[in-house]
């Protein structure tokens, strides 16, 4: 979930949270880097096949979140054209080539897909990064190589912040809220949150990706999240996380 310094940007309070340059700890890159065609050179070549990709160069960088056991890919490129995609487990990876290919890592509990992010959480604490990000940049890479589609033609993202002819007023206002002052800033940790409903002031709202079991996340809800509302849309009398079956049973795993 946002930060401390984030959800000071939601209420509005002046708090520039500019993104480290590589070089800082917070960023980690992965790349690939392409051989010459001198056939004088064969043992410079590198051996293993998910790492060559004719032709390019392509490169894979980590950034932290706030949630200790989700971390942030970024490969340079677009993931989803629009929305996002959450998956909790191997079952629900059905209809995306890529999330069935980074649940066969070991240690991979959940992966969220974003704009132009890959989400993937741990699902042990005790085991470390380092030993799950080697796999995850091979099979990043391997994937966008291969020309596979993301997802599959008839899967659509994630798009219930979109508004709808049958929306009221009230309605439209909190999803206009959600779309462009909350989401971007949630997306930046890679997380997400989607609209569940709103009812009797009670705006109802999921937690995606590195939001799913963020330490802070209730915090964020609360603090940051409904104080915006509540500025701007007085009926909105308080805001309340929801789970899907699927995020509780894997939850419990």
């Amino acid at each position: 979930m946002a930060t401390y310094r984030q959800m000071g940007r939601l209420l509005g309070i002046t708090a520039r949270l500019s993104r480290p340059s590589l070089a800082v700890s917070g960023y980690q890159t992965a790349a690939l880097h392409w051989p010459s065609h001198n056939t004088a050179l064969p043992n410079r070549w590198p051996h293993n096949p998910h790492w060559v990709v004719p032709g390019r160069t392509m490169f894979v960088q980590t950034q932290d979140t706030p949630n200790p056991n989700s971390l942030k890919f970024l490969p340079g490129r677009t993931v989803l054209e629009s929305g996002t995609m959450n998956f909790a487990g191997p079952r629900d990876a059905h209809c995306s080539p890529l999330a069935r290919q980074l649940f066969r890592i070991e240690g991979v509990k959940s992966v969220f897909l974003g704009p132009d992010f890959i989400t993937i959480s741990r699902s042990d604490e005790n085991m470390e990064w380092k030993v799950i990000k080697p796999d995850v940049f091979a099979a990043i890479m391997d994937f966008f190589t291969s020309g596979l589609p993301v997802v599959n033609e008839d899967s659509t993202p994630s798009a219930d912040t979109a508004p709808s002819d049958d929306d009221d007023e009230v309605v439209a206002m909190i999803k206009e809220l959600l779309d462009t002052r909350i989401r971007p800033t949630v997306q930046e940790d890679g997380g997400d949150i989607v609209y569940r409903g709103f009812e009797d002031g009670v705006v109802k709202l999921k937690l995606q990706g590195s939001c799913t079991s963020c330490p802070s996340s209730i915090v964020t809800l609360k603090s940051g999240i409904q104080n915006m509302l509540q500025f701007y849309v007085p009926e909105v009398e308080s805001v309340e996380q929801v789970k899907d079956e699927d995020e509780e049973d894997a939850a419990q795993v």
